[in-house]
């Protein structure tokens, strides 16, 4: 009697069978191809569509900002090979010479005032990447100024995830804005590249599979030694291991908790786990007159501090931690990672209290609770699909009744993000571009009111005190760090006395890697393809 169902077996090897089709073969021409593999897609090429950790390092490897981070994630010279204050609020960029994009043309300061005010475009998930109030003034072909209206100590801290366009190819190919995350109709920018980068895109199947080859024009020396990159999206979990331990990939990622083990216990992978800066939390919609899909009518029961309350004591984090997470996390008590503020260790988790919970909903007038539906991506964090079972059965105990709906990420992302903001309660995760506190205190906690302006950007339920928005400004102009770093600590104090968030851990980087390969694993959980050498 088999203990393999047929049609189980089938379906895997037709997955199997799929991922070899994508992977293909590489032609004679590449000496060392390097075959990575994602839980998500690589759905858009322009580099302002989505401000999401793997596509910006996917990106990272065609285009270039004027200042990137390095293995150390310090600041270090990108497209500006220098940079200089001759005032407090004028930043001078000497522009690197004899770099041209793939497509031949030379790259020179027109490009960085259109990528500029492009990235602050309507469409773009980048619009905070570059301060509102800068104006780009070119000095020369070689040289840009970027002139601010107030000192702003932290105006670079961002630029690492702002890729320079070309201005000649955008507008030759009508793609002068940026490419929305909801767009229906990708955009010739969406599915094509023209950077500055090491590799050039040969290919790209949204969804699927994109090829990526070195660019024999680069201005650099690359580290790399890789001819060709190859990624494939591969969703299911069994089906990445599988692949990854037989050697048809050489990177994945994430490596399944329960698989880590056995990976890093083969003889042809390893995982390295490392300390990550991103933050997984859940947001609440506090803005809408009625919470969407609720059967409470005629008023948000998230705009009552005692339901957010509830909420938040509702959820056993250590549990999350110890059992989902297998350990592999850090539960947090800030939207932001200790090693990114001094002063996070300040800061205390409450306490998980489900008694404490229910009474704190009865009083806010719902003791048999309410139904609330919870938007969940099933293949951007780990166990992300997991984490939110495991939150809808614990506020089941205190009564919310949760309808979760787990999707992948191109369609997640498109209900929830600007312009949409489609969400009643949801599950994100968060590393600050900056690396810096202001970037969740204008990004996240920051009052939507205009819908114009970049603040509250990813506000997607719109938590509003206008407290941590005076305090936010005044952040980005303080030059003292110690009186910055107590403005901080205020504006995290009141956000967390309205329980506008509830920050649940920082998960642990999991890369599946082959023997064969060197990377560097950043804290930001980006994999640089610069940065990767294999043994042929």
């Amino acid at each position: 009697m088999s203990l393999v169902k047929p049609r189980s077996l089938l379906k895997s090897l037709a997955a199997a069978s799929a991922v070899a089709a994508a992977l293909g073969a590489a032609p004679a021409s590449a000496a060392n191809t390097f075959r990575f593999a994602f839980q998500g897609d690589l759905k858009s090429l322009d580099p302002y569509t989505l401000k999401e950790t793997f596509t910006i390092a996917a990106h990272g490897a065609v285009y270039e900002s004027l200042v990137t981070r390095d293995k150390d994630l310090k600041l270090a010279p990108g497209l500006a090979e220098s940079w200089e204050t001759p005032e407090p609020t004028r930043y001078r960029f000497h522009l690197r010479k004899n770099v041209t994009f793939h497509d031949g043309t030379p790259f020179t300061a027109d490009d960085v005032i259109f990528s500029a005010e492009r990235v602050r475009a309507p469409g773009s998930n980048f619009q905070t990447n570059v301060p509102a109030d800068a104006t780009f003034v070119k000095v020369d072909a070689n040289t840009v100024d970027m002139v601010l209206k107030n000192p702003n100590p932290i105006a670079l801290y961002q630029f690492g995830g702002w890729y320079i366009m070309s201005k000649a190819w955008a507008e030759k190919n009508d793609a002068t804005k940026p490419t929305p995350v909801s767009a229906s109709t990708p955009s010739y920018a969406a599915l094509h590249e023209n950077g500055t980068g090491p590799f050039v895109i040969t290919e790209h199947q949204p969804g699927v599979r994109t090829v990526f080859r070195k660019f024999p024009g680069y201005w650099g020396k690359v580290e790399s030694n890789i001819d060709e990159a190859i990624f494939t999206t591969i969703q299911n979990d069994a089906t990445r291991v599988a692949a990854l331990l037989s050697g048809e990939v050489d990177w994945v990622d994430p490596v399944p908790l329960q698989d880590q083990s056995r990976v890093s216990g083969s003889p042809n992978a390893v995982v390295v786990n490392a300390p990550e800066l991103r933050t997984i939390y859940l947001g609440m919609d506090q803005a809408s007159a009625e919470l969407k899909g609720s059967n409470v009518k005629g008023k948000n029961p998230f705009k009552d501090v005692r339901v957010r309350e509830a909420f938040y004591r509702a959820i056993d984090e250590d549990a999350i931690v110890k059992r989902v997470m297998r350990g592999q996390a850090a539960a947090a008590s800030l939207l932001i990672a200790p090693p990114l503020f001094p002063l996070a260790g300040e800061f205390k988790r409450p306490a998980y209290d489900p008694n404490r919970a229910k009474a704190l909903l009865a009083e806010a007038g719902y003791p048999n609770g309410f139904e609330v539906p919870l938007d969940c991506p099933n293949d951007r964090y780990v166990n992300d699909e997991a984490i939110c079972q495991a939150i809808t059965s614990m506020l089941a105990r205190a009564g919310i009744k949760v309808s979760l709906l787990a999707q992948p990420k191109a369609k997640y992302f498109a209900k929830i993000l600007k312009p949409a903001y489609d969400t009643a309660f949801y599950l994100l995760g968060w590393t600050p571009s900056s690396m810096d506190s202001h970037n969740i205190l204008y990004e996240i906690t920051g009052c939507r009111n205009d819908l114009a302006s970049p603040r509250g950007t990813t506000n997607l339920g719109n938590y509003c005190n206008p407290k941590v928005d005076a305090l936010a400004d005044r952040i980005e102009r303080e030059t003292d760090q110690e009186a910055r770093n107590l403005m901080i600590k205020q504006a995290y104090d009141v956000v967390q006395a309205d329980w506008g968030y509830i920050p649940l851990h920082q998960q642990a980087l999991a890369w599946g890697v082959s023997k064969k390969v060197k990377l560097v694993p950043r804290a930001d959980n980006q994999m640089m393809l610069f940065w990767v050498s294999k043994e042929p």
